[in-house]
């Protein structure tokens, strides 16, 4: 590695603290106190909240190990592929406590910045030397003593303070556009539930039709009442199955040649398709306005695509005949996916088959409410998918920065 700053072993500036090794009899579903684990970690780095997976902790403990808001931690068990060498700074203020497998990281506030650190373990050279020097074979493991060696170019505090200020801008805009995505998500979700759950869509006056005395019929399919003049109908009546089918092998490349390749979860970043493989001969394709899920081992992740990518065995794209159809279908999919979990079949890895899919019941109301409600939602959609495609920007144009920010290739000024 060259650059313009001296190399120097981390361990000169920088301590690991085991954490302490909380008793299980201890451990509670709820309460104050949540210990930190390695699902706490993004694998590119960052804190991540797990609602209703946390772990609490309602017995004592040495006053040590309750986390401080801004404290550095690192990931020191790789639970996860690439999640070794993971950093996150704890985001509330005596609310997570030091557990065993994650490090905390100390250091003088003179000789580093938080941020800088934070961002340096994200850089393809220091977690390649956390993972050379690792151990086990099925599940690695790394040690205070193993990431104190490892080497970095350090530059002055002033250039570590003007880095890590520089990409932790670029973080809190992905993170304010996901916040603003889940708000217009809500939404759209309620103006859902409001039409197709409670059946209040604007009647022909105005007002809301069940709550306005709208003539409901049972409908034997769904065994409910729906509005008079709606009617229930298969997926395949209103859309396109693609099921995945994973290409050759040889094909694969990691250069950006061909149709990216999607597998599974792990081609999904901050809510949107990253493909990280590409393919040469690429099997089944989506397009861009496709919707696209993951059908095997893991049920779910639906999201809209934004451009081609070739569909692997583990994914499936369902593409609307016109779209008009797309948002209605969207929740319905989504609604599906605990029904797609619970058939879902396979010895060893579950996953659902096509007519799973295709035979997934639609609730469809009449042309000029269908209309009515793609009109309302298509713009909440549009804004989602903006500010994702932005992100997806701003995540590759951090990644470039990064490695030459951290060797002194390039300064924040020409940034």
């Amino acid at each position: 590695m060259t650059g313009k700053w001296a190399l120097v072993r981390l361990g000169e500036g920088i301590n690991v603290k085991h954490g302490f090794a909380f008793k299980g009899e201890y451990f509670s579903e709820s309460g104050d106190e949540i210990l930190i684990t390695p699902g706490n970690f993004h694998e590119q780095g960052g804190f991540k909240y797990t609602p209703g997976k946390e772990k609490y902790y309602v017995g004592d403990y040495p006053s040590e190990y309750l986390c401080e808001k801004g404290d550095l931690v690192v990931a020191m068990t790789e639970q996860t592929d690439g999640l070794l060498g993971s950093t996150a700074l704890v985001p509330e203020n005596h609310k997570f406590l030091h557990n065993q497998r994650i490090g905390l990281i100390t250091f003088d506030s003179d000789n580093y910045c938080s941020l800088f650190l934070c961002y340096v373990f994200r850089t393809k050279n220091v977690r390649a030397q956390i993972a050379q020097s690792s151990s086990g074979s099925k599940v690695k493991h790394t040690s205070p003593n193993r990431i104190c060696d490892v080497e970095i170019q350090k530059p002055p505090l002033k250039e570590q303070v003007e880095i890590g200020d520089f990409l932790y801008s670029i973080d809190k805009k992905i993170e304010l556009n996901n916040k603003i995505n889940a708000e217009l998500e809500a939404m759209a979700k309620l103006i859902y539930d409001y039409w197709f759950v409670q059946f209040d869509f604007p009647d022909a006056n105005g007002k809301p039709y069940k709550s306005s005395g709208g003539k409901m019929v049972y409908n034997e399919a769904l065994k409910r009442e729906i509005p008079d003049g709606w009617k229930v109908q298969e997926l395949h009546s209103i859309a396109s199955s693609i099921m995945g089918q994973s290409p050759k092998g040889k094909s694969y490349n990691h250069n950006g040649i061909g149709v990216p390749l999607l597998n599974g979860p792990a081609d999904y970043k901050n809510g949107a398709l990253f493909g990280r493989t590409y393919t040469t001969e690429p099997t089944r394709l989506c397009k861009k306005n496709d919707m696209v899920l993951c059908i095997r081992a893991t049920i779910g992740n639906l999201v809209y695509s934004e451009g081609e990518f070739c569909l692997g065995r583990g994914v499936a794209a369902v593409r609307p005949d016109d779209k008009i159809y797309s948002e209605l279908i969207y929740f319905l999919l989504n609604q599906e996916i605990e029904r797609f979990k619970t058939h879902a079949t396979g010895s060893i890895i579950i996953g659902i088959t096509k007519a799973d899919l295709i035979e997934s019941k639609c609730l469809l109301p009449d042309e000029e409410s269908l209309l009515e409600f793609h009109n309302i939602v298509k713009p909440i959609f549009d804004k989602q998918r903006k500010n994702k495609a932005e992100n997806i920007k701003l995540i590759e144009l951090r990644d470039w920065l990064l490695p030459m920010l951290m060797n002194g290739q390039v300064t924040v000024k020409d940034s």
